[in-house]
């Protein structure tokens, strides 16, 4: 993926739209540009999906992910996300993320320790 070099997982979208504390002093200290981050359809999906999601939210957001790569799905990811779900039982959402991550040689950025735990084990 031409220029990115980080995932962000969906609570990290939301941590940057929302200015959390946590999220932005990472993005600062190691001066991360959003041009150099991507996202995946999930993110999307699970960002917008919202049934309360008010129009200034989706705004928001969508300015945000029109600054990052947008990370499309491929056969080598779903195979990636596959062997995840089959071999380490990660829920399906996950599974896609950590794929993309992998097969996109990209690092992944969350706020779900559990995730991160998970995908350091492997």
């Amino acid at each position: 993926m031409n220029g990115a070099r980080f995932l962000l997982d969906t609570n990290y979208v939301i941590g940057l739209v929302k200015q959390q504390e946590d999220v932005i002093k990472v993005v600062t200290d190691r001066a991360i540009e959003i041009q150099a981050c991507a996202y995946s359809f999930v993110t999307r999906i699970e960002l917008l999906g919202f049934p309360s999601i008010t129009t200034q939210e989706i705004e928001g957001i969508d300015r945000t992910l029109a600054q990052m790569h947008y990370a499309t799905l491929t056969r080598k990811i779903e195979d990636g996300a596959i062997l995840l779900r089959r071999n380490y039982r990660f829920k399906t959402p996950d599974a896609i993320i950590a794929a993309t991550a992998r097969c996109l040689k990209l690092e992944l950025l969350t706020l779900d320790q559990q995730l991160m735990n998970r995908i350091q084990e492997i």
